[in-house]
């Protein structure tokens, strides 16, 4: 198993650090640095009821904040630790580069306060797949014994994990590019990039943007980096890293694998890459069936956690036990039911044309529901691969004419049903047309290839609609 790392403490006490924005990750990390004793400034641009109740609890804690005013630098900041939402062209950022101050995120914060012999970090990024990633990895080391926590944008805090009382042997982390971007001195054990496909790309300015920040997750790997074979790209962040002597690139893919390569052959996901004459030896990590759901991109995700279990030294049984124990969570390619040999899918999670392609590459033949906002994406590529799997379309959301548009270039003898409106409701009438375009060995995929925030409040509201709008197909004949 890999080794401890030992990390140098900081002296907090006096120093003034400035959290740039409130929610999820800088509310705990204002909390954290007041309580290493450092003088915390708190600014965010919103000035609403949220944020001025979350402020009061702050200010009541000894911490400042300024609501309204994201852009101005504290006078005295040494320091900014910022939550990954906040764009590197704001205007705080310009004014913190020109004062020479540093930006970090909430993961580089938990990376510089690890203790010493903190546990190793096995990491994974990628346009798509992350979260069902780390969590597999999480039940494959938790199967081989180890005390572990899938982490970072998912599961238990970062900070939790690297200031908690009981140390883990290793910890499983999902880092998103914008968490990365503001992660300059993370080192990990081992990563994984899964895909890269343009996504955020109002965020980081270039797709060339986003794909190097990427590939700092590779950046000081000590055992292993993995990339995915298909996905040429990730193998040419592998190659661009600065790594630890003795760093290994490690190929999956869905094919037979090569030496130093992870894959499948004959229903069977095998290693060639940490077994003993890899040129001649291959290992058996576990069958396809023992993946739920066996689509291809989940089959490529199980491969990716492996491989970073296996770097890790865990052992064959594990991986299959920890693959076999695991089940993805809600709205990503969930079966709701099954109703007149016509089955529903909901991959509401599926806000890309990346994630998108992948789950309409599981299913044939499909009505689709699609749409919502589109992030700056077109849909052309996405259509043209999956024209021939498309028994109909549905399309919902305020960017739906992008999609009807794309369909009509490159799929135009598949029907489509234009619901204009953008209201909750519409899921109800959109899967009442998907019903009845729909024939018996047809799925029922809603893939929407968009964000889902101009209709409902996230992409598991969104599921949670059509999942309730199929039950009520199924029960009454009327969603």
């Amino acid at each position: 198993m890999g080794s401890r790392e030992v990390t140098e403490q900081l002296d907090w006490n006096g120093k003034k650090v400035t959290v740039a924005g409130l929610g999820v990750s800088g509310i705990p990390a204002a909390r954290v640095l007041h309580g290493l004793g450092a003088v915390v400034t708190v600014v965010n641009d919103g000035d609403d009821e949220r944020s001025r109740a979350q402020a009061a609890d702050l200010e009541a804690e000894g911490i400042t904040v300024r609501l309204g005013d994201g852009a101005t630098l504290p006078t005295g900041t040494e320091l900014i630790v910022t939550t990954p939402g906040w764009r590197p062209d704001k205007p705080l950022f310009a004014a913190a580069a020109e004062a020479g101050v540093e930006v970090w995120g909430d993961v580089e914060l938990a990376w510089r306060l690890r203790g010493p012999g903190a546990a190793p970090w096995l990491a994974v990024t990628g346009t798509n797949g992350k979260t069902t990633t780390v969590r597999m990895l999480a039940s494959i080391l938790e199967a081989a014994g180890l005390r572990t926590a899938a982490v970072g944008n998912i599961g238990v805090s970062l900070l939790d994990a690297v200031l908690g009382d009981e140390p883990y042997d290793v910890l499983a982390v999902e880092l998103s590019s914008y968490q990365l971007h503001w992660a300059p001195s993370v080192r990990v054990h081992s990563a994984a990039v899964l895909n890269l496909a343009p996504d955020h790309l109002d965020w980081h300015g270039s797709m060339e943007a986003y794909a190097a920040d990427k590939g700092r997750i590779y950046e000081g790997n000590q055992v292993a980096c993995v990339y995915n074979v298909a996905d040429k790209a990730t193998e040419d962040l592998v190659v661009e890293a600065d790594v630890e002597e003795g760093c290994r690139a490690i190929g999956f893919t869905l094919g037979t694998p090569g030496p130093s390569e992870l894959g499948v052959v004959e229903g069977i996901l095998v290693d060639r890459a940490f077994v003993e004459n890899r040129q001649k030896n291959a290992q058996e990590l576990a069958e396809v069936d023992d993946v739920q759901p066996p689509a291809p991109h989940n089959i490529a995700n199980a491969l990716a956690a492996a491989a970073l279990a296996r770097a890790f030294g865990v052992d064959a049984k594990a991986v299959r036990d920890g693959l076999k124990a695991f089940r993805p969570d809600p709205h990503r390619i969930e079966l709701v039911e099954e109703i007149e040999g016509v089955t529903y899918v909901d991959d509401s999670k599926a806000t890309n044309t990346h994630a998108a392609e992948a789950s309409l590459a599981a299913y044939d033949p499909i009505v689709w529901i699609a749409g919502g906002l589109a992030k700056g994406a077109t849909f052309d590529e996405l259509v043209q691969k999956s024209a021939k799997r498309l028994r109909g379309a549905v399309l919902i959301g305020a960017d739906r004419a992008l999609i009807r548009e794309a369909l009509a270039r490159h799929a135009p003898e598949v029907p489509v049903v234009d619901l204009d409106r953008t209201d909750t409701g519409a899921m109800s009438e959109a899967v009442r047309e998907a019903a009845r375009l729909a024939r018996p060995g047809d799925t029922v995929l809603l893939a929407p290839a968009c964000a889902s925030m101009d209709m409902f409040t996230n992409y598991n509201k969104r599921g949670e609609a059509f999942a309730d709008a199929v039950r009520s197909l199924a029960t009454t004949g009327d969603a």
